[in-house]
This record gives C-alpha cells, sequence and structure tokens, in this order.
C-alpha cells in the first residue's frame, strides 16, 4: 500500500505525528523545517512543542487546552501549505581534535577504507553536513552529508560510554555528542564545543536546519578551548544567519 503524504498520525491524547515521507531525504527534511516555522509562526492555542526529526516533526499539545480534532486539521493544512526552502538555517564551523585519545576509532575506520588517517581527515572536513534532527540524548546532533567513502556500518560491540563532544560515524551518517552515552558509532574525533550547556543561553547550540562544517584543531588547543565552552563561550563560529 503506498501512503500519502503529508500525513497526520494521532499519538495518544497529547502527541500529534505530521509525516512527509519514509525515507532519509534532505528535501522531505526541509519540509519538516518549513512546517515546524509555520506551526511556530501561527502560535496555535494548546501546542506545548514541537520535535522535528529526520521525516516528521511531532507536535506535543495540551489535551485541556488543544481539541486534538481540530488541531490534527489545522496541521494537515499548514503541512500542505509550507514550503520548502522558506527558512535557512544557520552554518557553523565546529573545531575537532581527530584521531589519538580523541578519536579510538580513527585508524581503524582509514584501515577498513584502504584510506590514511590523514586522508580520512581530509575526506571527513570537506563536505558540508546537514542537522536533521536532535535527539536520543540532550543536543545530541545526527548528520546528514557524509562522503559516501566514510559510510561504514555501526560497531559489532557498542561502547557503554563515550565522552561528550564525540564526532563519530554510523553507517552514511556523521553525528556530534552532547553527553556522555552508549553508542556504537565509530570515534573518529572530539570537539570541545558543547552542543548541550543547561548554564548557557541557548541551552541547545544547533537546531534542524543548520549546515555544520568541521575544521581540525591541534591536540594542544584542546584544554583551552573546552575550558571556554565550559563557562558558557559558544566557540564555534556561525558563519551566516
Amino acid at each position: 500500500m503506498t501512503l500519502a503524504y503529508p500525513r497526520v498520525v494521532p499519538c495518544g491524547d497529547s502527541a500529534i505525528a505530521v509525516e512527509f515521507g519514509a525515507r532519509v531525504d534532505a528535501d522531505i527534511n526541509q519540509r519538516v523545517i518549513a512546517l515546524d516555522h509555520a506551526v511556530r509562526v501561527a502560535a496555535l492555542p494548546g501546542v506545548v512543542e514541537c520535535v522535528p526529526t529526520y521525516r516528521s516533526l511531532l507536535v506535543h499539545l495540551d489535551p485541556l487546552i488543544a481539541e486534538h480534532g481540530k488541531l490534527s486539521l489545522t496541521l494537515a493544512r499548514l503541512a500542505r501549505e509550507a514550503r520548502a526552502g522558506t527558512t535557512r538555517g544557520r552554518r557553523w564551523r565546529v573545531p575537532v581534535v581527530y584521531g589519538g585519545d580523541h578519536g579510538a576509532d580513527l585508524d581503524d575506520l582509514a584501515a577498513l577504507h584502504g584510506l590514511t588517517p590523514e586522508k580520512v581527515v581530509e575526506i571527513h572536513t570537506g563536505s558540508i553536513y546537514r542537522v536533521y534532527m536532535i535527539g536520543f540524548v540532550p543536543g545530541f546532533t545526527y548528520l546528514g552529508g557524509l562522503d559516501s567513502r566514510l559510510a561504514t556500518p555501526r560497531r559489532n560491540t557498542p561502547r557503554t560510554s563515550i565522552p561528550g563532544g564525540s564526532v563519530s560515524i554510523g553507517g552514511a551518517q556523521s553525528a556530534i555528542g552532547s553527553v556522555p552515552s552508549p553508542s556504537g558509532w565509530h570515534l573518529i574525533g572530539r570537539t570541545p564545543v558543547l552542543c548541550f550547556h543547561p548554564g548557557r543561553d541557548p541551552v541547545f547550540l544547533f537546531e534542524a536546519g543548520d549546515e555544520i562544517t568541521f575544521e581540525r584543531v591541534h591536540a594542544g588547543r584542546w584544554e583551552r578551548l573546552a575550558a571556554r565552552s565550559e563557562a558558557g563561550d559558544i566557540i564555534a563560529a556561525c558563519e551566516s544567519e
């Protein structure tokens, strides 16, 4: 059976999902972002929060305020009207220390692909990545745009904990970790940038629809950059609005 999109799906009495497709695709994700923007502008009564994902927007609602059926119809209309490309994210330049203690899997990943570690870094820093969504743990940043030469199946044995700020590869994606967490992804580097900082404004640095480029920095700069980041400084350069 072929599903028609956009598709409005109830999620209990306190959330509604609006789906735009069934695959990871930049155009689909851009429609999600456009709907997210439209819902914010509309300031619909009872809407508590919107969560963009790869292919859908989850709208959390207060069932004591929002009328579920009426809100579903409104979201369906906004989904049809929202135009992809009407909103543009920011572009960030993110410093990364690659390899060594900060990227334990870099050498093995390079060998797996018949590349040198230096070539892996060159390829990884040569792409522009799209932030598809934030999730899993607070601030974890899922990135599309990984060069196919670096696509690598996840590890057979996940780690029970990796450091916050880990830059990793899993399948056809790259990611920026936020807080210590389990992971089956391959660690190639680490950034002192804090995606999630409860004492900073903004608490979450990146948003779905933003773009990321990576810049290699020397391990000797780690301590100074990390200290600034912990103090609340935003050390990732925002290159465009």
